[in-house]
């Protein structure tokens, strides 16, 4: 389809409702004559297979070309592009094209943006790129570099506004050049093998994502009023204190220092980060208490200091100051003392891990207050209008539309260690496992009917578990094991449709295990542990079952001896009648002396006892009359 775009003509299937399929040769073979006039031709985001044609030169006048998100294969040689001297744009990215183009070719373009994304640039760095010096965005990711970036290379970055060399091999540290960067770009260098120190001209950027490399160091203490937004340093090799220049990054939103070897105390000026949201210091070697600094940081609504050896009491200014939390996660540490009851004014808190320390005393009761667990689902557009990359905030003060860097936690999934991205969109769960807590648990819990997952394990909790605990119709995971529970099990849980994974074992509950519904589902490595509960699936019956069999097998011996006794009685009665009748009756019958004989002796007994009568009423009359 050939349009008119102002005075530009345009070929784009995206003025249309159709989803163009088939090779790619048949769209320049079917076009007419004037389709060598186009100036954009966007194929993008269509299922156009096969190679790209060398016939494309022939539209020389292109000024934007994007064949990006099809299935398009084969090598994209000089050849192809020898003609497009007035190209602006290319975006050729998430096809499967080789780009190949002879040592020491020189474009005849000069490129604005440029878009490469997972096709096959590598394995040698593209020295073309030197000839293109009005690069506004670059996106050679996920290309199969695998080489040392040149110096000069890092110069264009004074007019790039977006640079993404993700997933590749690049190798070598990066040097720390005297530039100017005025357009706050966007660098992703995520996922190669860059090393040494993070250059300083680096903090120019607005975001600036150098996760799952093998920097060794980070320093800011040269740095003023640095526009940085998002600092991702996650699994470097960052070792030795943590850095103390947090004064100069003060525009921060998310910084995510995760998986290196940093040691000591989390510095005081990490205070100053007023604006920040997401704090993620997971899996290093900090150590010491929470500097009380860090409640000005009342924005935050993501904390993850799991893995480290932080120690000290929780402090009350956490659930004072940081209102805004949606995930809180301080698993692995040596914390210790109670739970403060200031905790409960995280309202809006989602994701709450303080498992594996050394808490003690009683779960608050107050828990209950954390009201977005109440809540059948997730509000996410609630959660977005708060978080800067979801709106619009983000490009206001940031002058970035959108922002690479997502939310990632690791958390104890259903008994196994997953990592999820966005899980302030996703999940809803308590993890109190492996403290030393005491006390009942606490019955509000039954009221949080949005929680997902609830892990109290490994405590010394007591008491009976609630029994409305069946009203969290939403758990999927609810772990209660190893601890001191008595009593039995709420026959409530079996209304958990969505219930998959359960652990009761190691306590002191009794009684039969409720049957019903997907409960009959559960091994009994669930349950085990506890010496008074019997039924399915232990091999342990309960004692009523043993009382309801004995008094069987006794009705069954009563009945038996009942049977042999009156079936005896029957057959005497039934022995004793034939033969007194035959014994008395059989002689008469059969010997006619006998029968004269009887007949004679009835007839005597019969007036012998008239006689008598007749007597007695002449007696009785003689008697009425005196």
């Amino acid at each position: 389809m050939v349009l008119l775009n102002g005075t530009k003509p345009v070929l784009s299937p995206k003025d249309s409702t159709n989803v163009l399929n088939g090779e790619f040769p048949s769209f320049i073979q079917n076009s007419s004559w004037c389709s060598r006039n186009i100036q954009v031709l966007n194929l993008s985001h269509n299922q156009i297979t096969g190679k790209i044609p060398e016939s494309i030169r022939l539209l020389s006048e292109l000024e934007y070309v994007s064949l990006e998100g099809n299935s398009l294969e084969g090598d994209v040689t000089e050849s192809h592009l020898s003609n497009f001297s007035k190209l602006l744009c290319l975006y050729l990215s998430h096809n499967s094209l080789s780009l190949k183009f002879v040592s020491g070719w020189i474009p005849p373009f000069r490129l604005s943006f440029l878009g490469l994304a997972s096709c096959k640039l590598g394995p040698s760095f593209p020295s073309w790129l030197q000839t293109q010096n009005s690069l506004v965005e670059l996106d050679i990711s996920d290309n199969g570099l695998n080489d040392f970036v040149p110096k000069w290379f890092w110069s264009k970055l004074q007019i790039l506004q977006v640079l993404n060399m993700s997933h590749n091999n690049l190798l070598g540290s990066i040097p720390n050049m005297q530039l100017k960067l005025p357009y706050r770009p966007l660098i992703n260098l995520n996922s190669n093998r860059f090393e040494g120190t993070v250059p300083f001209f680096f903090l120019q950027a607005s975001e600036l994502l150098l996760s799952a490399n093998k920097f060794s160091d980070f320093l800011c203490g040269n740095v003023t009023a640095s526009p940085l937004a998002t600092l991702d340093l996650s699994y470097n090799q960052i070792k030795g204190k943590h850095p103390d220049c947090w004064k100069s990054v003060n525009r921060l939103l998310f910084l995510d220092l995760s998986s290196n070897l940093l040691s000591g105390k989390i510095p005081i000026s990490m205070g100053t980060l007023v604006k920040l949201e997401a704090l993620v210091l997971r899996n290093n070697s900090l150590m010491g208490e929470l500097p009380s600094s860090l409640k000005n940081c009342n924005n935050l609504i993501m904390m993850d200091l799991s893995e480290n050896m932080l120690s000290g009491p929780i402090p009350s200014w956490i659930g004072e100051s940081m209102q805004q939390l949606i995930i809180l996660i301080m698993r692995g540490n040596h914390f210790s003392g109670n739970l403060p009851h200031h905790l409960c004014y995280l309202k809006r808190i989602q994701l709450f891990d303080l498992s594996r320390n050394n808490l003690s005393g009683e779960i608050p009761t107050c828990i209950n207050n954390f009201t977005a667990l109440s809540e059948n689902s997730i509000n996410s557009t609630e959660t977005e209008n708060r978080v800067h990359w979801y709106n619009s905030t983000y490009f206001e003060i940031y002058s970035l539309y959108i922002s690479c860097y997502t939310l990632k936690i690791t958390w104890i999934w259903k008994g196994v260690q997953r990592s999820f991205t966005h899980p302030e969109l996703i999940l809803h769960s308590i993890d109190l496992s492996c403290n030393n807590l005491t006390g009942k648990m606490p019955k509000e819990i039954a009221i949080m009917l949005g929680l997902v997952s609830l892990n109290l394990s490994r405590n010394s909790l007591s008491g009976e578990i609630p029994s409305k605990i069946g009203n969290l119709r939403s758990l999927e995971s609810l772990d209660l094991s190893r601890n001191q529970f008595y009593g039995r099990i709420p026959s409530s849980i079996s209304q958990m449709d969505f219930l998959q994974k359960l652990d009761l074992s190691h306590n002191s509950l009794c009684g039969r295990i409720p049957l019903g519904r997907h409960l009959d589902t559960f091994d009994a490595s669930c349950f085990e542990g506890n010496i008074d509960l019997c039924g399915k699936p232990l091999q342990k019956g309960c004692p009523e079952d043993e009382t309801v069999i004995k008094s069987k097998v006794a009705e069954g011996h009563d009945e038996n001896d009942n049977s042999v006794f009156y079936g005896a009685l029957y057959m005497s009665l039934g022995l004793g009648f034939f033969t007194g009748f035959w014994g008395l009756f059989g002689p008469l019958l059969l010997w006619q002396p006998w029968r004269i004989a009887y007949m004679k002796f009835l007839n005597r007994l019969i007036d012998y006892l008239f006689v008598i009568l007749e007597v007695n009423i002449a007696k009785c009359q003689r008697w009425l009359k005196d």
